[in-house]
């Protein structure tokens, strides 16, 4: 299979990679390869019509000046001593811990401006500071309280590394720190749950329906971006299935050192809302509090363009139905299972009437798999999934993704010129 690459231009998004270490270079797009599942290791980028190279940032912040600038890209500045530690900055949230009545759901008065303030009184104390201190660097991220058991949900890349020698510690919005271990960690789609040990007196967040989120709906969120705890940022969601794709850390340390990471693929809630490194883990809600994402990735510029790498106005959040499903299954027994449909894919082009467009091209189709019951052939054309357009392979790895084993799907396709719909229910995919 032949995967032509993407022409490069010097405007496009780059991917400057935060964690514990920074790679030596900027992790690719991985190209599409059977089965559909949990991505394959990365490789080439999937063609794309002569679109310019897309690549996107993990939004964890590293201590370490080195890792910051690692690579030949530039990243967010990070003071730090001469130690190598990260300056303090003396910060508080907006909102005395313990003092706020306020509580999510929020209700917002009727054809009134969103009432900010109050979101972030009742977030606020959901919303952690998560430190990683493991043999490769001291990292910092942020995270979402789930139950009063102490159990926080966050990304995988911000507590990579800790299972073996490094040291979690969560800080809460009242200040009150507690040491962390971890419950279970799925790399495949960048999450992770921890535990506070002794934790009291907790909050935990109100979960919303990442199902119902328009485009347009104002959003704020809140983390620990740049290790200043409490912050809130507002915007608005820019898009919704916005298939991302990053290469995250794995257990053992970070991708720099472990010849790639494991590449993971979103179906990403976009906002403009500005999120930075350190609000990897944290909350994305809706103007009533409810979190409706977990902010994980930002796009930014290359030094061609300027060198900026902070947020540009394009941050991407795991949508919370597919982190709590994750979530859910972690604090079951430590591991998580993934959808799996049996196909390998490229990306490609049919003709409707007098015009062209984007679909994707299924290669093979795995004997005995979902697909193959389906009735899905090679050489068709898949266009939608569940009526949701795809325009790519990763597009329809990231529909896929999003969704649970069991669950049943249909796929719009194009098959010698013909439009129909076939069904699968996909499975959980084999251990490998």
């Amino acid at each position: 299979m032949t995967h032509p690459t993407h022409d490069t231009q010097t405007n496009d998004p780059q991917v400057h990679w935060y964690g514990a270490e920074q790679p030596t270079q900027p992790q690719p797009y991985p190209q599409p390869q059977p089965p559909l599942g949990p991505p394959p290791a990365a490789s080439e980028p999937p063609t794309g019509g002569g679109r310019g190279r897309r690549r996107w940032v993990d939004v964890g912040v590293a201590a370490l000046v080195a890792a910051v600038v690692a690579g030949g890209t530039t990243a967010g500045v990070v003071a730090a001593t001469d130690d190598n530690q990260p300056v303090a900055a003396t910060s508080s949230s907006s909102t005395d811990a313990g003092s706020s009545s306020v509580k999510a759901p929020v209700t917002q008065p009727a054809g009134q401006p969103v009432d900010w303030t109050k979101v972030a009184k009742a977030v606020e104390p959901s919303v952690v500071a998560i430190s990683n201190r493991s043999q490769f660097s001291l990292s910092e991220g942020s995270g979402v309280i789930l139950d009063d058991k102490g159990h926080v949900l966050t990304n995988n890349h911000v507590v990579a590394g800790a299972s073996q020698g490094g040291h979690l510690t969560v800080t809460l919005n009242d200040g009150r720190s507690y040491q962390a271990s971890i419950v279970g960690t799925d790399p495949s789609t960048d999450l992770a749950v921890i535990v506070m040990k002794g934790a009291t007196n907790l909050t935990p967040a109100t979960l919303g329906d990442s199902d119902a989120v328009q485009v347009g709906a104002p959003v704020m969120a809140v983390g620990n971006p740049l290790g200043l705890a409490g912050t809130v940022t507002t915007g608005i969601v820019s898009a919704l299935d916005r298939p991302v794709t990053t290469s995250t850390e794995s257990e053992g340390g970070p991708a720099a050192l472990q010849g790639g990471g494991t590449p993971v693929v979103t179906n990403a809630i976009q906002t403009d809302a500005a999120v930075n490194p350190g609000n990897s883990g944290g909350a994305l809600v809706d103007a009533t509090g409810r979190v409706i994402g977990i902010p994980s990735s930002i796009a930014t510029l290359g030094q061609s363009s300027g060198g900026q790498s902070g947020s540009i106005g394009l941050g991407f959040s795991i949508p919370i139905n597919e982190a709590k499903s994750i979530a859910d299954q972690l604090l079951a027994d430590g591991s998580a299972e993934h959808p799996f449909l049996g196909i390998s894919l490229k990306d490609g082009q049919i003709t409707q009437g007098a015009a062209q467009r984007a679909a994707v091209t299924v290669v093979q189709v795995q004997p005995g798999s979902p697909a193959d019951a389906a009735g899905l052939k090679a050489g068709d054309a898949i266009i939608a999934v569940d009526g949701e357009s795809v325009n790519s392979a990763e597009s329809l790895v990231a529909q896929i993704r999003e969704r649970a084993v069991g669950d049943t799907v249909k796929l719009t396709l194009v098959r010698d010129g013909k439009q129909l719909d076939v069904t699968a229910k996909l499975t959980a995919r084999a251990s490998q």
